[in-house]
């Protein structure tokens, strides 16, 4: 997200509080075109490490995309649409996960990585 200029990106862990997901990364953008660029540069980074996403909602309004990874799901909200669903607020008992700041700190591809059945993946199957 922080490669394509999102702002106030955070990440919550949520695995204690829900069986939906482990975490939430929750960014914002400036226009329905950047949040559309953010979404896009998210997917085809993860692809490249092998896993691809369950779902993107979004797209076509690109005023809060959201990428589901399985124990993974990604918000990325144009500013005014992030104010109004408040999800940090929604999820205030959830931990706060430090994200390094520096352009170094990128995910290095270790290859196709193969998809292991979690709660989150079997809870989704049995809906």
């Amino acid at each position: 997200m922080l490669d394509k200029k999102a702002v106030d990106v955070q990440v919550l862990h949520v695995a204690p509080l829900t069986s939906v997901a482990d975490y939430l990364v929750i960014g914002s953008a400036d226009s329905d075109r950047q949040t559309r660029a953010i979404a896009d540069h998210i997917d085809e980074t993860i692809s490249r490490l092998g896993r691809r996403a369950l779902s993107i909602e979004g797209t076509t309004t690109g005023q809060w995309v959201l990428i589901d990874f399985g124990d993974v799901v990604a918000h990325v909200f144009r500013q005014d649409a992030r104010s109004h669903y408040a999800l940090e607020r929604l999820w205030s008992d959830a931990k706060s996960v430090p994200i390094p700041q520096d352009s170094d700190s990128k995910v290095a591809p270790e290859g196709p990585q193969r998809r292991v059945a979690t709660r989150k993946t079997a809870a989704r199957k049995s809906v």
